[in-house]
């Protein structure tokens, strides 16, 4: 049986890019070697040419060479001379002929008055030219030329050097090409291995199909996570950010690059962003949302940068703020249970005592105290989130001794709320306000608010005030817009602390308070609203909301808030 060839692994990217790398600088070592030998030999031959032309003139313009050419034996004057000549210039041969080809000169004496082997046709016209000729030597560059005596023609001279000669001197300097080829080539080798192996451990000696699915898995996580994910390079700027990051923190599609310092953020949420330490599930409201941040530093022998992750909390903490709501509401609920079991008993004790009128009369009126209030909200609020959140409210209030009325003109007619306007954001912007109110209007009667060394928040308490907790609502839809106001009979809010009252974490209630009215912030920001606080009638606090109802102005706008 034929086990199967385990696969090989494919070679990672920097092995392939070596590789490629290798090849490249040896193609062009290579090439400017090839190009060197050819420019080289090419050169070789235009200066052994320029060498035998300049020997030739030289000759065909010397007087004794014209004097020697007159006598009865030109070849015993000429024959030393040309090897003479030869012999200084370092070229193969100096041939001097007669008119008819016949040679008065040769390196080998022997052939002295044999026939010139070459062309002397464009030399009898009186031309000087160079051409590749085999001769008794070999294959040689020669160039031939007239010697002229006066007007005429005498002779000729044809000087050369044998093509072996230019070979040689081409090896020699090839020679020398293919050392300095070879040292380029092993600088070439060496500095890429040292490039490539810095590239294999930036990339983890992955390949290049492992390196592109990564990437590919890397786009579709940062789209497929729900969580905000934020990355800052050394600088604090944002070197990466995922769809749902850009949304938490209302940034545009280019905000890549961009310094955190200049993204307009909340300074705090600013500063934990900035922050070279680690943070954990911090909570930071930006102007529409709650989030929870985390931050952890990329650390790498030097601060690299920072990852951050955003979860999303708005939801959270509104389901919070009406799962605290319905608690409350609950346990009212039990409170007044118990309390009609009490008035219960009673009615039933003044029946067994034979007081039939007193305790019908005592029934009658716990009645209509308990109906006054829902009889008012569900004649005036026809909205039944409204409507029960008022309920629930007032029950809650009763429980600490604070009456919640409703203002006479306080209305809403059924429908008269688009369905754009989100029941939650209404929950979350009343809500938040009557507990405020109330817990104003109760510490202003029981005297039990702290003193403003002890708590961000400071209330001003008012000589001569009504000891009678009570807030009001008034909730009023008209064609445009839906108005909100509560008001309280606590000790109101200290001018100096009006501009920071929707910051979170101010609080008149110590630590772990302080989001309720950055909620509302947000809530009516978010349905393009603006909210307002002042002095109350009775010298309380008084917020005043006021939410567009037309469809066409619901767009997010930067909110107006006022200060009276």
């Amino acid at each position: 049986m034929r086990l199967p060839l385990p696969r090989t692994r494919p070679r990672s990217l920097a092995g392939q890019l070596f590789a490629m790398q290798v090849v490249l600088v040896a193609a062009v070592v290579a090439g400017c070697a090839f190009f060197a030998y050819v420019s080289g030999s090419a050169q070789a031959k235009e200066t052994a040419a320029r060498q035998a032309r300049a020997a030739a003139l030289a000759i065909a313009d010397s007087p004794s060479v014209r004097e020697a050419i007159r006598t009865p034996d030109p070849s015993a004057v000429l024959q030393p001379y040309a090897e003479k000549v030869r012999r200084d210039t370092g070229i193969a041969f100096v041939t001097i002929m007669s008119l008819d080809r016949v040679r008065w000169t040769h390196p080998d004496a022997d052939r002295i008055g044999e026939e010139f082997l070459g062309n002397t046709a464009q030399a009898l016209r009186g031309e000087t030219f160079t051409e590749t000729y085999t001769g008794t030597l070999g294959p040689s560059i020669r160039v031939v030329t007239p010697i002229r005596d006066g007007g005429r023609i005498t002779g000729l001279v044809s000087a050369g050097i044998t093509v072996e000669r230019v070979s040689s001197q081409v090896r020699a300097q090839l020679g020398a090409l293919g050392l300095a080829a070879g040292g380029a080539l092993a600088l070439g080798g060496i500095g890429t291995y040292v490039i490539n192996a810095r590239l294999r451990r930036h990339t983890h000696s992955m390949n290049a199909a492992e390196l592109s699915r990564m990437h590919d898995y890397h786009q579709a996580t940062l789209h497929a996570v729900r969580e905000g994910l934020l990355m800052l390079d050394g600088q604090r700027r944002i070197a990466l950010i995922n769809d749902a990051g850009r949304e938490l923190l209302g940034l545009e599609p280019g905000a890549v690059g961009r310094r955190v310092a200049d993204l307009d953020l909340p300074a705090p949420l600013t500063g934990a962003l900035l922050a070279s330490e680690e943070r954990v599930d911090e909570l930071h409201l930006t102007v529409d949302r709650v989030i929870v941040v985390n931050t952890r530093p990329v650390v790498g022998g030097e601060q690299r940068g920072t990852v951050v992750t955003l979860r999303d909390h708005t939801e959270l903490q509104a389901l919070t703020g009406e799962l605290d709501s319905e608690r409350g509401f609950t346990q009212a609920l039990r409170s007044q249970a118990h309390e009609a079991a009490n008035r219960l008993h009673t009615v039933v004790s003044l029946v067994e005592l034979g007081r039939a009128e007193e305790a019908v009369g005592f029934a009658t009126a716990e009645l209509e105290l308990a109906q006054t209030l829902t009889d008012r909200v569900v004649d005036a609020v026809a909205e039944p989130v409204l409507a029960a959140l008022l309920l629930g409210k007032a029950a809650q209030a009763n429980e600490r001794g604070v009456e919640l009325v409703l203002a006479d003109d306080s209305l809403i007619d059924d429908g008269a709320l688009p369905a754009t306007l989100p029941p939650r954001d209404l929950v979350t912007i009343l809500g938040n306000l009557i507990d405020n109110a109330v817990d104003a209007a109760s510490e202003a009667v029981t005297g039990s608010t702290p003193g403003p060394e002890a708590v961000p928040g400071r209330r001003v308490a008012v000589p001569g005030r009504s000891t009678r907790a009570l807030v009001t609502v008034t909730a009023l839809a008209g064609e445009d817009e839906l108005l909100l106001r509560v008001a309280d009979t606590g000790a109101g809010i200290d001018p100096d602390d009006a501009a920071e009252v929707f910051d979170r974490g101010w609080s008149t209630h110590g630590a772990g308070r302080g989001i309720g009215l950055a909620l509302v912030q947000q809530a009516v920001h978010r349905n393009a609203g603006t909210v307002a606080l002042g002095g109350g009638p009775d010298g309380g606090a008084e917020f005043t909301v006021r939410l567009p109802l037309a469809i066409g102005n619901r767009t997010t706008h930067p909110m107006k808030e006022a200060t009276a």
